[in-house]
């Protein structure tokens, strides 16, 4: 009787102890406290991070998928080099806004790190990040505006039978993001 006591006090003290810890635990080690690993990654590379998902779930296929499903879609030659040259136009617009973006977070955890932060800092540093944050949500999304513009109709169709969008689609397919 005795073991089966100590065994509900340990596992009530091991329950209390797994609930009163954050899921934010560990994240205060990370350079960015507000961006995980993954995120400055794809931040660095120009990655879409699901800023497009409004265009994307809509029927405006981004320029990256549309690369990946090219044999399936038929593109032409003409297609293929257009919507390559948006993806290559997309990528380095999105890097150097990403690129700002790290740096103004970056900024913005060092002033809270060095308690360093006013009311009026705390105001700009969130507002530039809106406005930047913008910016690249912005730079993503008219790139499907231009490549929905290259396909044709049918390829539209296919294209989100194949991404799994629509209710006779094949098969779902994990979205990844770009």
């Amino acid at each position: 009787m005795k073991a089966i006591a100590a065994a509900i006090t340990i596992l009530a003290l091991a329950s209390t102890a797994a609930l009163a810890q954050s899921p934010y635990a560990g994240m205060q080690s990370r350079p960015i406290k507000a961006l995980s690993a993954q995120q400055v990654d794809d931040l660095r590379a120009g990655r879409g991070m699901g800023l497009a998902l409004a265009a994307e779930l809509n029927g405006y296929p981004g320029p990256l998928h549309v690369l990946e499903l090219s044999e399936k879609l038929a593109l032409s030659a003409e297609q293929k080099q257009r919507i390559q040259a948006l993806f290559d136009s997309m990528k380095a617009e999105a890097t150097p806004i990403g690129a700002r973006l790290l740096e103004q977070e970056g900024a913005l955890d060092r002033q809270f790190a060095a308690r360093a932060i006013t009311p009026d800092a705390l105001k700009d540093a969130t507002l530039g990040i809106g406005v930047t944050q913008a910016e690249l949500r912005n730079a993503h999304l008219k790139y499907h505006l231009a490549t929905a513009q290259i396909l044709s109709p049918h390829q539209m169709k296919q294209y989100a039978d194949l991404r799994g969008y629509t209710s006779d689609a094949p098969a779902r397919q994990h979205h990844r993001m770009h």
